[in-house]
């Protein structure tokens, strides 16, 4: 009988801490992407910024390096605090994307980028609201609840931007 107790009363806090370390797990998951995702970004921006030949396309990669930039080195910060290893290179996706693009130049490469810069920024913006209003950790919400303005500016100024490139 006892054993049973003790099996019953171990299973009830592991049930009853799960859910805890489960929800630190999504802030820690959510900080790893949106950490691959800005690296993309700057290293996109910075070859678009060089490379691109719209003047309005090159204006918004710089804009991308500098906001990117500055987001990362914050999120760097929290992780840091956290015990959250963030990503030190890109991703095969996003390293793929840019050797597509360092590929490219001209309008195609404008125009590409922009449209790539769009589909980013959409789903940067969901996945940030997503973490704003539901993210388990209070550092990592409040980040995305911070960064939230920016990106969505980003997504209006580059769907304009790939407005007159079309």
């Amino acid at each position: 009988m006892h054993k049973a107790l003790l099996a019953a009363g171990v299973f009830a806090l592991s049930a009853a801490i799960a859910p805890a370390a489960f929800a630190r797990d999504d802030s820690a998951k959510f900080a790893k992407e949106a950490a691959e995702g800005g690296k993309a970004e700057v290293e996109m921006g910075k070859l678009l910024a060089d490379k691109g030949s719209n003047p309005d396309v090159k204006k918004f990669a710089q804009m991308m390096v500098d906001d990117h930039s500055k987001a990362n080195s914050e999120l760097e910060q929290i992780a840091s605090k956290k015990g959250i290893a963030l990503p030190a290179e890109l991703a095969r996706k996003h390293k793929s994307a840019y050797d597509k693009f360092a590929k490219m130049s001209g309008d195609k490469l404008d125009k590409e980028y922009m449209k790539d810069m769009v589909k980013d920024h959409e789903d940067d913006v969901k996945a940030f609201k997503k973490q704003a209003q539901e993210g388990s950790d209070p550092d990592v919400s409040a980040f995305a609840k911070k960064t939230l303005p920016t990106l969505e500016n980003h997504l209006q100024l580059s769907k304009s931007t790939y407005g007159k490139l079309k």
